[in-house]
């Protein structure tokens, strides 16, 4: 359990007095407006606890998570636990978490939520990358956003995600590094940023290498709406794969053992994520984990800090990610 904030620890953390603190958190006067708003938003970010019960504060503490439905399948693991962990870190601020699932109807008719039109929310998480239209209705709705594992250049909001680019990068090099010199690429970069951003973190590592990025060797796994279909192999095969995911991992593989072919024996495979579906393969994925728990608590922390103070300067946060070794690479 973390040791409780108090007054004193406030003060320490600001070079003020308790009863300057005091003062500031209850609303009296003999403080200024620009300290006392200094003073709530610290007290806020250590998890002061009493601060939650001031009944002078205009604040509901409930921070709205937005998530299109194609992304909360029972399959998608991924933004259940980043989910999970936005709960967890909201907690330690006193705050709670109101889940709104959008579906492809209310996103495409720029539908607002409940949420927003009851007014029940002090900020917005936007989780996953939605129609552009849709998170402009959003951003327009006068209140705090943030965009958690996707960006948008086009809007000027606070994000946070994952080292898509580099850590692509990185996991190519790693076949490279086995022997490897014809990959290919799983993946529909039209669908999202996510998905075209580890395209380029695997092209980078290909150029690099003095590697020709054979356009035969991308593949397309889903349509632009997020629905999967059947891959379409090239005649002449790479000797490996890095998937966008592990879930389109998970479905390759299981395609490839359809018409013959085996994993890593006759073709190597790596995915992204590090999610369920790396584990119960076989063989299991090698893949990309991104630090979900850090991803969920930076997000936090910069959304509060814009509830506090909605003119501070847009942060961008990259988390960055590691290869977990498994058994779906083979040295050639």
């Amino acid at each position: 359990m973390s040791k409780s904030v108090k007054m004193k620890d406030i003060a320490e953390r600001l070079g003020v007095s308790i009863v300057t603190v005091s003062k500031a958190l209850s609303n009296k006067q003999g403080v200024s407006d620009e300290l006392r708003a200094k003073i709530k938003e610290i007290a806020i970010d250590m998890g002061y606890k009493s601060i939650a019960n001031s009944k002078n504060e205009d604040y509901t503490y409930n921070i709205g998570v937005i998530v299109a439905q194609k992304y909360m399948d029972v399959e998608n693991s991924f933004y259940f636990t980043i989910y999970n962990n936005i709960v967890k870190h909201l907690s330690n601020y006193n705050y709670y978490a109101i889940l709104e699932v959008i579906d492809k109807e209310k996103e495409i008719e720029n539908i607002v939520t409940n949420i927003i039109l009851d007014k029940r929310i002090d900020g917005i998480i936007i989780l996953g990358q939605m129609e552009e239209s849709y998170t402009k209705t959003i951003c327009k709705q006068n209140m705090p956003v943030i965009f958690l594992d996707f960006y948008d250049r086009h809007f000027l909001v606070d994000s946070v995600i994952g080292d898509n680019i580099y850590s692509a990068y990185a996991i190519t090099n790693y076949l490279i590094e086995n022997g490897h010199k014809h990959i290919g690429y799983v993946g529909n970069i039209h669908s999202n940023r996510s998905i075209l951003d580890r395209y380029l973190g695997y092209s980078k590592a290909l150029l690099e290498n003095g590697i020709e990025i054979n356009k035969d060797f991308i593949i397309d796994d889903r349509d632009t709406n997020g629905a999967f279909y059947e891959f379409k192999l090239p005649s002449n095969l790479p000797t490996a794969f890095v998937c966008n995911s592990d879930k389109t991992a998970y479905y390759f593989v299981q395609y490839l053992n359809k018409i013959g072919l085996s994993v890593p024996n006759d073709i190597s495979i790596v995915g992204f994520d590090n999610d369920i579906h790396a584990r119960i393969c076989n063989p299991p994925i090698t893949t990309v984990q991104i630090d979900i728990d850090k991803m969920a608590k930076k997000c936090i922390s910069n959304i509060i800090k814009k509830i506090k103070n909605p003119l501070s300067k847009a942060d961008n946060s990259i988390i960055p990610g590691n290869i977990v070794i498994r058994q779906s690479v083979k040295g050639v």
